[in-house]
């Protein structure tokens, strides 16, 4: 699938959406590492951006988007609308990243 038919509007601009599929996810759980904090830690003591979580973040959320599109390729959809991301922490240190949409067919309008 194409990334650039995953949208978070409620429609693909010059695409017909023809058949709904129903709703897709990815999820990933994820843990810091002990070497992680520490470096985080001392990048805290700076300010700014703390960039070992910043990447810990993104990894997160773009395991759980791939999840999310062979979710939706599973089911037979060429695109995904009303894309959304959530997080939750399942225990001190663990967080889960979810990413999920509506599954759509869509044709070129």
């Amino acid at each position: 699938m194409d990334k650039q038919q995953v949208t978070t509007a409620l429609e693909l601009p010059g695409y017909r959406i023809t058949k709904n599929l129903g709703m897709v996810r990815g999820i990933t759980v994820r843990s810091r590492n002990v070497f992680a904090n520490i470096g985080a830690g001392f990048q805290s003591l700076l300010g700014g951006n703390i960039s070992i979580y910043t990447e810990l973040c993104e990894k997160a959320r773009e395991e759980a988007f791939e999840l999310m599109l062979e979710h939706a390729q599973q089911m037979g959809a060429n695109a995904i609308i009303c894309a959304r991301y959530d997080a939750n922490e399942v225990m001190n240190g663990i967080t889960e990243v979810l990413a999920y949409g509506t599954a759509v067919v869509v044709e070129k309008a």
